[in-house]
């Protein structure tokens, strides 16, 4: 028996596209935030969804098209991308933790500590 748990005609899929950056970016996001910053993930997911976008366009042969249509194109696969990236982030964290609540911790206000100790 054979276990195929990502297969191209997968990965050509919506699903399978979000499953492979979602896979892809989680394990190396942690390098990426020590490199970069929080905001380097969303831009790093990007890319890996436009590198396989494109890279299932080309399996399929979608960009032997007319030279009128390869603007479209283009834009159609950075749309996808955007959409690709999107799922594959706010998926992993809808179930991680379906109830966190990102908030940077607020500073004490200045003057705001009691000088008696209490």
């Amino acid at each position: 028996m054979v276990y195929d748990f990502l297969s191209v005609d997968y990965i050509t899929t919506f699903s399978g596209m979000v499953l492979a950056v979602a896979l892809i970016v989680q394990f190396t996001k942690s390098l990426i935030k020590r490199l970069f910053s929080e905001r380097a993930v969303r831009l790093y997911a990007f890319i890996w969804a436009l590198i396989f976008v494109v890279a299932v366009n080309i399996y399929k042969g979608s960009y032997a098209i007319k030279g009128s249509e390869i603007p479209v194109k283009i834009l159609l696969s950075v749309v996808n991308a955007i959409i690709v990236a999107l799922a594959a982030i706010g998926g992993y964290e809808v179930v991680s933790d379906p109830h966190a609540e990102k908030q940077k911790p607020v500073p004490p206000a200045a003057g705001s500590e009691r000088k008696d100790g209490g």
